[in-house]
């Protein structure tokens, strides 16, 4: 695998030193060292080391079946509902690993929040949806604190004004973009750290995947980021960094701009440009 900050090609000292100087002042968020991942005899991720920073959207891009989606299941171990999936390696959130045997997955799924590929709003009130999380972790003791955090998740999902008149009325009956704003409103109502994002836009029409990208960029100032997408536009768009991947490795990580105009890696250049994917 190709680490574009350890790696940058053709490039003067200053410019490394530069890059260096960067690279110092992130904060390390989430590592993975020696990822793997077996659903049964079927090694499905293979030796994944990659480090994401604070308050940065990471793109993971790749052709379908590369081990994205894997990869980032195994941040809040949604891969442990898989009986025969197996997960060795270590992966730190904030240099503790997730892995441990003593760490309560509950709340590393509140940590760690979750959006899928299909809007998956619960069969509640678009009220309830924001404030079930709320409630179950003890964050909100009484209706005014409920309110408050409802009518701020909304707010900054971009939802409240749409909303604010129907919070009783089901979830399931908004608009497939809306509904998938009311599950990052949802996300975020339990403070979470970490947001996973698996293909967010991928059902939606353009309008509602211009606000979703939108949003994306507003929520990075509080949260960090990791986007699974389809779409290498998209991952130009949103990302701060991008890891692409091809047959369950990692084969090139680095800085957006620099994997998409000046690739390393011949294989990452061949998906860029389209010759395969």
């Amino acid at each position: 695998m190709i680490n574009r900050a350890l790696n940058p090609p053709d490039v003067n000292l200053a410019a490394k030193l530069s890059d260096s100087k960067q690279l110092a002042n992130r904060f390390t968020k989430i590592k993975s060292r020696d990822v793997n991942v077996y659903y049964g005899n079927k090694h499905a991720l293979k030796h994944v080391n990659l480090s994401v920073y604070k308050n940065e959207v990471t793109a993971l891009i790749g052709p379908s079946g590369c081990g994205k989606s894997t990869f980032l299941r195994c941040l809040n171990r949604m891969n442990d509902v898989i009986d025969i999936c197996k997960v060795t390696g270590k992966i730190t959130l904030d240099d503790y690993n997730i892995y441990d045997s003593s760490l309560d997955v509950v709340q590393l799924r509140a940590r760690v929040g979750m959006v899928f590929q299909k809007p998956n709003p619960f069969p509640k009130s678009i009220y309830d949806n924001i404030a079930y999380g709320p409630r179950i972790h003890g964050i909100a003791y009484g209706k005014s604190e409920l309110d408050e955090i409802v009518q701020n998740c909304l707010d900054r999902a971009g939802l409240w004004k749409e909303v604010s008149d129907r919070l009783e009325q089901p979830g399931t009956h908004l608009s497939g973009g809306q509904q998938q704003r009311l599950c990052i409103a949802r996300a975020i109502a339990v403070n979470p750290e970490v947001i996973l994002m698996d293909e967010p836009c991928s059902a939606l029409d353009p309008i509602a995947t211009a606000r979703i990208e939108e949003l994306i960029k507003e929520l990075r100032e509080n949260f960090t980021i990791i986007i699974v997408t389809h779409s290498m536009q998209q991952a130009a768009r949103v990302s701060q960094r991008t890891a692409f991947f091809h047959l369950g490795e990692l084969l090139e990580v680095g800085d957006t701009q620099a994997i998409f105009t000046n690739p390393i890696n011949s294989c990452t250049q061949g998906y860029i440009t389209g010759r395969f994917g």
